[in-house]
């Protein structure tokens, strides 16, 4: 993916591009800088240093994973993930993941992303998306919903959050089609219209 600049709905500007190993000290702030209640839902402790450098790592390293950012200035302001299936029977599924900083969120930056891993998704011949989210992640769902993702399974005690409190897990899907026709629609409808280009 080439780095670019996208616009948000209140005109702000933010560097779209993949992560880096240089981005450990960002992505590391980043994390840490979350809530609370945003970080109890994330699979690992991204606020230790050697969890963040390696899921870093693990992402230059495999061609099944992109890991992309947001970037206003020096500060990582979102993160985002697509996941490919590894094996013959799930190449064709991608998992999404975004995280998006407080400050920048009911924006339109968790669009921007969802459609930059899109884009990657297309790229590498997904089929389906899927996100996996914990029942208390009320707002992950109501936009996943919105994205036009339905709940396929239902789980219950199936995870468990970071401070090891058990949640139900909610596995939604999504055709890779119908994602880009609701994200269309969803930008269509606001008074928004997120521009897009690259950086001089």
């Amino acid at each position: 993916m080439k780095e670019h600049v996208a616009q948000l709905k209140d005109g702000t500007e933010v560097l779209i591009r993949p992560l880096r190993i240089e981005d450990l000290d960002r992505s590391l702030a980043f994390f840490q800088a979350l809530p609370a209640e945003d970080r109890a839902y994330l699979r690992v402790d991204v606020t230790k240093r050697d969890i963040v450098e390696r899921r870093i790592c693990s992402a230059l390293r495999s061609d099944k994973i992109e890991r992309i950012v947001a970037l206003t200035g020096d500060e990582i302001v979102a993160d985002g993930a697509l996941e490919v299936g590894g094996d013959e029977w799930d190449r064709h599924v991608g998992e999404l993941r975004v995280v998006v900083a407080h400050a920048y969120q009911r924006k339109g930056l968790g669009t921007v992303m969802m459609r930059e891993l899109y884009g990657e998704a297309a790229s590498r011949k997904v089929q389906e998306i899927v996100v996996r989210i914990m029942r208390p992640q009320k707002s992950a769902w109501a936009i996943c919903r919105k994205l036009g993702f339905q709940e396929e399974v239902l789980l219950h005690d199936y995870l468990k959050d970071i401070s090891g409190r058990k949640q139900d897990l909610i596995l939604m899907r999504c055709d890779l089609e119908e994602l880009w026709r609701r994200m269309e629609d969803y930008i269509e409808r606001s008074d928004w219209r997120g521009t897009r280009h690259d950086p001089d």
